[in-house]
């Protein structure tokens, strides 16, 4: 036999590569190895990735830096499994650093991430591919990516999942996602609240805790709260809530409970189950101050529905509550103001409140914590509005003080809240009168100086609330209050608008006042507003009425017209015709002024210039401008005491009456005095003497003239004493006024205004008048522009018109003064028709007449075509 051969191995092919084993120590070369096509070197170099990113953020942005992203993300739709799953683990652990979440969004992996959820995948797949979605949803462009990409769908199926893990990154992924409102409607139509609420039963304090949270964001929406309450949630919650060793959950299972107490149906079920009152007793007892912030705000939630209140009401949550202001926590102290604010729209609350609650919510206005005092303040704010009973229980606990301190607050929210509490307040004028006392106008200026609308408005309604009486009002005039107050007439806001012409209205109560507001530009201002028809308001429309009533020369000069209800006070000067936006010269500009060329401005004034008496009696009046204090008012002080012990004359100083005081006639008047008085005296002969002697003896109080500073601008300075038109004033009141027939008066008033004005002129002879003449000598005499009305003599229409309203309205004549076109001015009034006083059906209206002073002084014209008419008078 032969030998037996060995057979010698075949060598292997010449193109095929011998295996060869390779250890790698190089993060860099691994990366490399991820553009292999060989399946086994892939899973091997992702495995080995994983390790590496799960040792700390520093090998995570050394991956990025060696450009391992980008291949990973192809090999995340690899064919083979294991590569699939090893490339997804290592995202997984990735997308915690921040720079590869940017390189993920821009490389838009999020539908390959998305497409490792399907149900066929391993569970390790979805593990990993869920805790990327969850890293990357943190992000608002992310959230908006996987939306898109229809991730929340597959992600409330895993919630489903066996493994915990799944769970809790799916969970943590849609908690996220239904931030944005898209995400949250989404998920009501997905039916996810039942599989979220399966979730509350699981062993994982974590799971349960996500759960929750997501179900607190999912619960502000009404279809949410209803499919929670059919899927017997709210058991569950109350379940939680009572299991004590579950109290790391309370704080998020208040919030949702929270949230479901909005709906009647869910507080009904709670209240009926006793959940209600576990409830309060568990915010009431609780230790732990975030549980108890919770707890009241969930009170404060459901307070917002008054069926709500109502059941609250019952369960006398207000115990509660006020249990809860003295919590150690701010944030409880905060929450439980907030809940008595809600509650305070509760009758039955708002009274509860006085005698517990109000206190203690006074002392947390004085708390060094801002948020405190705000919550405070919009407590007390709710509780005294439309309550006087609340607001006298405020300002007894000593809430007034700090109240004015919030005023001072950067927190908007608190100034408002603390300015209401004040308007409140005012409405009862002992409270208010205390709240002047603590210098509430000084306080108001910063508010009115806010940019906040809310402040503005609030703080122009507590003006207008404050500003009540004259002293109040020069106190905010003094603290510079009326500039802001009518720089806010300005805002394009209604309600501040509204309420800065309401402070306006009440602080134009008194001519000083409605003066200075003018000068402002508060008239311009609300003239303007009220031309629009949507800015415009019943207050605005008050405010300028208020401020040409209480500003008659103004009003005069721009309308042309006084009714009877203005009544002519001492000051008032008739400047002539202005056009509306025109400014009206000061009376104290003008009086400074040199004589000209310009038509005379007419003066009412029966008071005497507040000055002390001359040192020399011998001084002429025509020598006398109205730059300068005339007259004594120490005199006429003095006077009027020595003829109270004397039992003799007293006269209102309404009506301007002269004391009794002596003095030598001549020092007592100027020039043009003089000749009035010397045809005074010639119209009274003929009377009895002891009647002359009288006569003249009352009148013997005349203004002194004297040179205190001459043409000395800034001294005090007040009108020309009007010594003529201080008799006129006591002459009616004496003669006219005990008249008892209306009709009478005015016709013994007219003849006496005619008879002080020249007399009586016939039309053919008006032109012969020379009026104009007599008031350029009075100007010339007196220096000025400016003359008294009382020492003009010649007087054409309208110099009549305006000394019979004056003297009208001194003695209760009701006549109104207007102006007409060519010099020509009249008075109105309006009489009863004597014959049809007993006509059936009540009494008839009044009739107008024009009273004649020129023609048939006396005279009086009925009204019916006023033009026709007018015509026919003048």
């Amino acid at each position: 036999m032969g030998k037996k051969i060995k057979k010698e191995a075949e060598p292997p092919p010449k193109d095929v590569f011998d295996p060869l084993t390779i250890e790698s120590k190089k993060a860099a070369t691994v990366v490399l190895m991820l553009n292999s096509p060989e399946e086994e070197i892939l899973a091997k170099a992702c495995e080995a990735i994983y390790r590496f990113a799960l040792k700390g953020e520093e090998n995570k942005a050394t991956l990025l830096e060696l450009g391992a992203v980008e291949p990973l993300t192809k090999l995340l739709t690899h064919e083979d499994k294991i590569v699939r799953r090893n490339a997804t683990m290592i995202f997984g652990i990735l997308a915690s650093n921040n720079d590869v979440k940017k390189l993920l969004r821009e490389l838009d992996v999020m539908h390959s991430v998305i497409a490792q959820l399907a149900p066929e995948e391993e569970v390790v797949i979805h593990e990993f591919a869920s805790l990327c979605l969850a890293n990357m949803s943190a992000e608002y462009t992310s959230k908006v990516q996987i939306f898109e990409h229809g991730g929340l769908e597959p992600l409330i199926r895993l919630l489903s999942s066996p493994d915990p893990d799944v769970k809790k990154n799916s969970i943590e992924c849609i908690y996220n996602l239904v931030q944005d409102f898209q995400c949250r409607a989404t998920l009501h139509e997905l039916n996810a609240i039942p599989p979220i609420l399966d979730l509350l039963k699981s062993e994982y304090p974590i799971i349960q805790l996500l759960a929750l949270k997501t179900l607190g964001v999912v619960t502000y929406d009404k279809e949410s709260r209803t499919m929670l309450r059919e899927n017997q949630g709210v058991d569950q919650l109350i379940k939680i809530l009572e299991t004590k060793e579950w109290n790391d959950l309370h704080v998020e299972a208040l919030s949702v409970v929270a949230n479901c107490l909005e709906d009647m149906d869910t507080m009904v079920l709670i209240q009926q189950t006793g959940g209600l009152k576990k409830l309060l007793s568990f915010a009431e007892n609780s230790t732990i101050p975030d549980i108890q912030k919770n707890a009241a705000k969930a009170i404060s939630k459901a307070a917002s529905d008054s069926e709500n209140r109502k059941l609250f009401h019952e369960q006398e949550v207000e115990k509660c509550l006020v249990a809860l202001l003295g919590s150690e926590s701010d944030g409880t102290k905060i929450a439980a103001s907030q809940a008595i604010s809600a509650m305070s729209e509760n009758a039955g609350s708002k009274e509860f409140f006085n005698n517990q609650g109000i206190p203690q919510l006074i002392q947390l206005l004085k708390s060094d914590n801002e948020e405190v005092r705000e919550a405070a303040a919009l407590a007390l704010a709710n509780l005294t509005t439309c309550n006087p009973a609340n607001a006298n229980a405020a300002a007894e606990a000593d809430g007034i003080e700090p109240l004015i301190n919030i005023l001072s607050s950067k927190r908007d929210g608190a100034v408002a809240n603390a300015a209401t509490v004040l308007t409140n307040m005012a409405m009862q004028e002992p409270l208010r009168v205390n709240i002047q006392s603590h210098d509430i106008m000084h306080a108001l200026i910063g508010p009115l100086h806010s940019a906040n609308t809310v402040v503005q408005s609030k703080a122009a309604l507590t003006v207008a609330a404050t500003a009540c009486d004259a002293e109040a009002r020069t106190e905010l005039r003094n603290a510079g209050g009326l500039e802001p107050l009518v720089e806010l007439l300005r805002s394009k806001n209604d309600e501040v608008r509204k309420n800065a012409s309401w402070a306006v209205m009440v602080c134009a109560n008194e001519e000083l006042m409605a003066v200075e507001l003018c000068k402002l530009g508060a008239l311009d201002i609300l003239e303007e507003i009220n031309l629009s028809v949507s800015r415009k308001n019943k207050f605005s429309e008050a405010a300028h009425n208020k401020l040409l009533n209480n500003h008659l020369s103004l009003k005069y000069s721009q309308t042309g017209y006084l009714s009877s209800s203005n009544i002519i006070s001492d000051g008032f000067y008739d400047y002539g015709r202005i056009n509306p936006g025109t400014k009206l010269p000061p009376l104290k500009d003008l009086a400074f002024q040199e004589p000209s060329d310009l038509r005379a401005i007419l003066l009412v004034n029966s008071k005497s210039s507040e000055v002390s008496p001359p040192a020399s009696m011998e001084d002429k009046s025509s020598d006398v401008g109205y730059g300068r204090s005339i007259s004594s008012s120490s005199s006429l002080r003095r006077a009027s005491k020595e003829k109270t012990k004397k039992n003799s004359y007293h006269f209102s100083a309404a009506f301007g009456s002269p004391t009794e005081e002596k003095s030598e006639p001549a020092s007592g008047r100027n020039t043009a005095l003089g000749k009035g008085t010397a045809k005074e005296k010639a119209s009274r002969k003929g009377r009895g003497k002891k009647e002359e002697e009288k006569v003249k003896e009352e009148e013997e109080v005349l203004a002194v003239p004297k040179l205190p500073g001459e043409g000395n601008y800034d001294k005090e300075w007040y009108p020309p004493a009007d010594s003529d038109f201080c008799v006129y004033v006591y002459e009616v009141t004496k003669s006219i006024l005990p008249i008892t027939n209306i009709k009478e008066q005015i016709e013994v008033l007219a003849k006496y205004v005619a008879e002080k004005m020249g007399g009586k002129i016939p039309k053919e002879k008006l032109h012969d008048f020379g009026w104009e003449l007599h008031i350029s000598e009075l100007k010339y005499q007196l220096k000025s522009n400016v003359v008294p009305i009382g020492q003009i003599k010649k007087g054409t229409f309208y110099h009549r018109a305006l000394l019979f309203k004056a003297l009208a309205d001194k003695i209760g004549i009701g006549c109104s003064l207007v102006r007409g076109e060519y010099g020509r001015a009249w008075n109105e009034v309006k009489l009863m028709n004597e014959s049809r006083k007993g006509a059936i059906g009540g009494l008839p209206p009044p009739e107008v007449y024009i009273v004649d002073l020129m023609f048939h002084p006396g005279g009086l014209m009925k009204l019916r075509s006023r033009d026709a008419d007018l015509y026919r008078f003048l």
